[in-house]
């Protein structure tokens, strides 16, 4: 007897079973899963810089997404800088943003919960002192990040605080920050 299965109604826009069906190809097939993420960057002008991104490595092989990104970086005017973006700080800040709440909604829709809104309010604090080169002892980057969410959905504080939880657990970008990542700076 064969079952048939019908395609799960979309209740936060995420596509759960092309993301099921991704882990458990990639399961038999544990190559592909390596991927390589590429940005370009270009120095435009004081502290003004422009990094481009568009094709990755994934499946093993190149993908091209058929258009690129441009995301510029500044720093603000009392850094003697234009302020022409965000800094590159704030960047990373969006980063985390962006990718636990992405999180959310994805374990949110595997479970069948429906998302009103969701909203992340994010702080890094830092202490320049490193940077300027005053205190060698002090960090040059965030010596904390504070992640704050507003989440209305149809679901119970608990099964919310999971949501967050499971994101968390998941998020590269949130290993990124809390787990040293080697890495290689060259001039070519």
């Amino acid at each position: 007897m064969q079952t048939e299965t019908t395609p799960r109604t979309q209740i936060n826009g995420v596509n759960v079973e092309a993301l099921l069906g991704a882990r458990e190809a990639l399961e038999n097939a544990p190559p592909a899963a390596e991927f390589v993420w590429k940005a370009t960057s270009e120095w435009k002008d004081g502290a003004h810089t422009r990094t481009t991104i568009g094709d990755f490595f994934g499946l093993g092989e190149n993908q091209a997404r058929g258009k690129t990104f441009e995301i510029d970086t500044d720093h603000p005017e009392i850094f003697a800088a234009t302020d022409y973006a965000p800094n590159p700080l704030e960047v990373v800040l969006a980063g985390l943003a962006g990718c636990l709440t992405a999180g959310i909604a994805s374990v949110a829709e595997n479970r069948g919960i429906k998302l009103n809104s969701v909203k992340a309010t994010l702080e890094g604090d830092m202490n320049l002192y490193g940077i300027l080169g005053i205190d060698s002892d002090v960090r040059n980057g965030f010596r904390s990040v504070r992640v704050k969410y507003d989440i209305d959905a149809d679901a119970s504080q608990d099964d919310i605080a999971a949501l967050v939880a499971q994101s968390q657990k998941r998020s590269a970008v949130f290993d990124i920050i809390t787990n040293p990542a080697n890495v290689f700076v060259t001039v070519e």
